[in-house]
């Protein structure tokens, strides 16, 4: 596995669930480089693929930061920020409010045009509000199935969009005269705010969970032990694998299966071969009826039965809560 890419799925993992915020200024590649033992063109090589995927932003004479959030709407003040994200601003009041104010006054507003500009941008908000897209490209939709199944508990429509046809989607809400808003992960930032954007949507982006109990599991099984990772998710299983393929090197080995819930009997063969081999298994919450009803299906002709680990959350668990505040809907999420 080139170094490269292993140093890039530790960074894009780490600030996807969270390890690094936004804002925060990664190591540079002098420090990198002493820390990895990595040539610093490696690094920068790293940074830049980062940078492309817009997960990190390079500041001339400054370094390179964890990216922020860039507005969905051109017209609205800098900076939103993450919805997981609690220092983002809104805790303060009548004093954020009164801040707010005071720099687009110094802007050369007038307090009237302000008055419209934050009417403009609260009525914007609202409106997007009436229901979530969850986007992610075809290739992972089961990554924005995995989302959409966690923001289930909003009191809007969910539905989980492809990439490919979210510019669709939005030009016919934007025909309708409805709005939405599009959420996704950091991994696809980028390409779904470029859609958004263009249909003058909001875009917001949702962290994932960190995971430490489930590294935690792999960090204490011995040497040689087999693991299945099974996920409805494609680009959960290449993630997963290359992490713990950094965390384990070559003590222990991995198995994929990729579960289609919806036509689960051409991989039932793949799965059972992950039962047989495996002493742990790691799934997640849609493909766990499945992995229960393969390991009933053959217990008696296993060698051993394996530990099934299902994990709760693919989203960090306040998550949920952040997203109903910051789309003002009346009722917080638990």
């Amino acid at each position: 596995m080139p170094a490269s890419l292993q140093l890039y799925s530790q960074l894009s993992f780490a600030i996807a669930s969270r390890f690094y915020l936004p804002g925060h200024r990664l190591p540079s590649t002098r420090q990198l480089a002493m820390q990895t033992n990595l040539h610093r063109n490696t690094i920068s090589k790293v940074y830049r693929q980062l940078e492309a995927h817009g997960i990190v932003e390079a500041v001339a004479g400054s370094g390179v930061y964890v990216r922020g959030q860039v507005p969905a709407n051109p017209n609205k003040p800098p900076d939103q920020g993450s919805v997981a994200d609690p220092g983002s601003g809104h805790g303060h009041g009548g004093q954020d409010v009164g801040h707010c104010i005071n720099t687009l006054l110094c802007g050369g507003l007038t307090l009237q045009e302000t008055l419209r500009q934050l009417t403009t941008e609260i009525n914007w908000r609202i409106s997007c509000g009436a229901q979530v897209l969850v986007s992610t490209p075809q290739e992972d939709l089961g990554a924005a199935h995995l989302m959409a199944r966690e923001l289930t508990a909003l009191p809007i429509p969910v539905t989980p969009v492809s990439l490919e046809s979210l510019g669709h989607r939005l030009g016919a809400l934007a025909q309708d005269g409805k709005k939405a808003t599009v959420v996704t992960s950091r991994y696809f930032l980028k390409p779904v705010e470029a859609v958004t954007m263009a249909h003058n949507m909001r875009c917001l982006v949702l962290d994932l969970n960190s995971f430490d109990h489930e590294l935690k599991v792999i960090a204490q099984l011995r040497t040689d032990t087999c693991v299945g990772l099974v996920s409805i998710s494609s680009g959960i299983l290449r993630a997963a694998e290359l992490i713990l393929q950094a965390q384990r090197g070559q003590e222990l080995l991995f198995m994929t299966a990729l579960v289609d819930v919806d036509n689960p009997q051409p991989g039932r063969a793949l799965l059972r071969s992950v039962c047989r081999a495996s002493g742990t298994i790691l799934c997640d919450q849609p493909s766990h009826p499945v992995m229960e009803a393969t390991i009933r299906e053959h217990r008696s002709l296993l060698l051993r039965v394996p530990n099934l680990h299902c994990i709760d959350h693919y989203l960090r668990p306040e998550t949920v809560d952040a997203l109903s505040k910051e789309m003002g809907l009346s009722c917080a999420v638990a």
